[in-house]
Parts: C-alpha cells; structure tokens; sequence
C-alpha cells in the first residue's frame, strides 16, 4: 500500500511538470504490448504503407517495445497542441478543380495561386522542440526521484506505436480518421513518450466516441480510407506530398488540388476540432509565407533558397525535388494562365522529376503558349521519365482539343 502511494504522488508530479513544461495532454501507461500490434502487422502485410520502409524495418521493435526499451516498465505519453487559429482561404480555380472541402475554415477567395502547407509544418520542427523538453521532463523527474532512474524520449521519429500508447493511457481515443482524439481538446496534437524503468500509476483508457459520424472518411478527397479506422498511406494525400519520392501517379495528381506539404482536411472535417485552441507555444506559429503561401515564386527556388527558406522547418523532409513537384500539381490544379512563365522555365529544371510535373501542369492548362514550350522541351528532353510526361500532356491537350472541335461541328 505504502509503495502504491508513493508511485501514485509521482505519477502525479510527473504530470504536473509535464504540464509546466507546456504539454496539454499527458498520461501515464504500463509497457507491455501494444493493443493494435496485429493490426499494424495486417496492414503492413497488405502493403498500405506504401513507401514507408522504415515501418516494415521496426515492425518487431513497434510491435513489442520491450524489444526497444528492455528496462523500462512506464511510459509517460505527452501531447503538444500546435493549432493556429488561421482558415484555409479559398481559391480561384480553373474547370476540373474545386476546393476539397466546404469546411467554416473556407473564407474570400484570392487572385494569386495559393498553396496549402498543413499546419503542423507553419512553425518550426516539431521533433528537436518537444525531444528537449521531453529530456527536460526527465531531468526534472531525477531530481526528485530517489533512486536509480532510467529514461529514453521518443518524438514521432523513433519506432513506436505512438497513438496506441497515448490511447492507453488515456489522452484521447484513435478515431476513425487515425487520429489520436482528445474529447475536450481535439486532435491538434503532436505526440511524445518518455520510456522510464520505473513503476508508476497507469491511466485508463477512454472509450471511442466517434459513433455513427463519418465525416473525415468522407471529405478525402483521394479516398485514402478503405474504411473506418483504416488507411491507406498510399492515396494519402500527406503521404503523397512528403513521403513519396518518385511521381505522384497520374490519377491522384487531379485531387491533389492545391496542396503543396501534406493535407489537413481529415482534421478539419472533425467536430471534436470545432472549438480547437490555439497553442500557446510561440514556435509554432506561421512562419512568413508558409501560411497560404503564393505558389509561383516557390517553383523558382534553388536548392540554396530552399534550404535557406526552410531551414529548421518539417518542410525539408520533402527535399526540392520533391517540394516543387508538388508546386507544379497545385498550380496544374489552380489552372492559373499567370503560372506559365514559371512553369515553362521548370521544364529546364535539373531534375527530371520537377520536369515532368511541370509538363502535366502546363498540359492541364492547356494554352497556346504552353503548347509550344512542351513542344520545344520534347525537342531535347533526354530523360525517359520526363520524355513520357511531356508526350503524355501534348496528347492529352490534342484530345481535348478534338473533343471540343467535335462538339462544335455536330458530332
């Protein structure tokens, strides 16, 4: 009884520095393992992670964190809220194209091409701000602790169930958009743990209050959930845009729409997030032009510019390449006549993969000035990928043009 008291007064101090130190959420769970071991097994085996190798490499150490952590027996579960109360504007869009959502966040539409860069990645990297008050934590927890301690922090990066964890102790319940989902605050969360090799009093789990609601499953635009509680990465839209490496295929670019760094809408869609608080911690609030930023000036970055431009954010893990591809999508998206100058000059890129979005860009837009720049960038195009979506494009704008002749003359 005596050490039942005791563990239960540092649970509770642990809490409470976890809290001072600026984490909303925070609970307490055993290490043992994980409830939703198998069906991560099962989507791995049914390949829904896509790209993502390094889940397949941790499969056993996310499956079992004894395997990770041999001495611990307590994990401490955080959460960090990082929402900015800023809507996601409307735009002016071509034909094919319409915003994903008709979210409350949607306001007046703007002239210049605007992107969409999900919220986490305004502000500065997540992973170094929340390691270090996590070791903070521990630091803490040793000077009033007696006793041997040992302790390892872990902030998305490292092989760990991470939802599961912060569902058993008692942080919110994973809702059928995947998202770990706090009943009172919503799931504007990045996640956290801190392993301890010490015994500590676990929280309760909270039961799933989704219901009948399937709003999020929804409002995907690529249909990325084959169901409730299930995703595939592969059609996500924030994989698609910082997981991928290669092109994004052909028929999800369309429903892409205008996202440049990962999504937002399963989260926005969500009524648990209609009374969502801004965070309090000023690191996370929206970096100069990465709120809505314009879109034609990002597809001229050198890699110096975007290094420099994005140095400390999320928005590295993309790489150039990456990154401006995904501009050339929402700008092929966007339909913007004013677009392309840049996209014509993005066809002289070095890398072939920025080519070749740019050429379905500028295909999708389809004007005569578009037209003679794929036509004089097959001329020399050397690389067989981009070849291919510079032919692909021309083709598809003759079709269209056909078509449409065909309408006009009766047939």
């Amino acid at each position: 009884m005596m050490r039942s008291k005791t563990e239960q007064a540092l649970s509770l101090r642990i809490k409470e520095e976890a809290q001072r130190l600026g984490f909303e959420l925070v609970g307490i769970s055993p290490v043992k393992l994980p409830p939703h071991e198998e069906s991560f097994a099962k989507w791995l085996r049914k390949e829904l992670h896509g790209e993502l190798e390094y889940m397949k490499r941790t499969e056993e150490l996310r499956r079992d964190p004894r395997r990770l952590v041999p001495w611990a027996k307590s994990i401490v579960s955080v959460g960090m809220n990082y929402f900015t109360a800023f809507p996601r504007p409307a735009v002016n869009v071509g034909a094919g194209f319409k915003p994903a959502t008709k979210s409350s966040c949607v306001r007046e539409a703007t002239d210049e091409p605007k992107g969409w860069i999900s919220r986490y990645a305004w502000g500065d990297d997540y992973h170094e701000l929340m390691k270090k008050k996590l070791e903070l934590l521990l630091e803490t927890i040793r000077t009033f602790h007696d006793g041997p301690l040992e302790g390892k922090a872990f902030v998305d990066s490292g092989p760990v169930l991470e939802r599961d964890w912060a569902g058993v102790a008692g942080m919110g319940w994973i809702g059928k958009n995947t998202h770990l989902i706090s009943p009172q605050k919503g799931s504007w969360f990045f996640l956290g743990e801190l392993f301890l090799s010490i015994p500590l009093t676990s929280d309760r789990p909270i039961r799933d209050r989704c219901g009948k609601c399937d709003l999020c499953l929804k409002a995907c635009p690529t249909g990325a959930f084959i169901g409730p509680y299930v995703l595939d990465a592969r059609r996500c839209i924030s994989y698609l845009t910082i997981e991928l490496k290669g092109p994004i295929p052909r028929h999800l670019r369309s429903l892409v729409g205008n996202h440049i760094f990962g999504c937002d809408i399963c989260q926005e869609i969500c009524p648990y997030n209609v009374k969502a608080e801004a965070t309090a911690e000023s690191a996370y609030a929206p970096r100069a032009g990465l709120y809505a930023p314009d879109l034609i000036p990002l597809l001229a970055l050198t890699h110096a510019e975007f290094h420099q431009r994005f140095r400390g954010s999320p928005i590295l893990r993309a790489k150039r390449r990456g990154f401006l591809r995904n501009v050339a999508v929402a700008l092929g998206n966007l339909r913007s006549p004013e677009a392309v100058p840049a996209l014509i000059l993005a066809l002289d890129d070095e890398e072939p993969l920025v080519r070749g979005h740019a050429a379905w860009a500028l295909g999708r837009i389809g004007s005569p000035t578009a037209i003679e720049a794929l036509q004089n960038r097959l001329a020399v195009e050397e690389d067989g990928g981009a070849r291919n979506e510079i032919e692909t494009a021309v083709g598809e704008i003759g079709n269209r043009t056909s078509d449409i002749g065909d309408q006009r003359s009766g047939f």
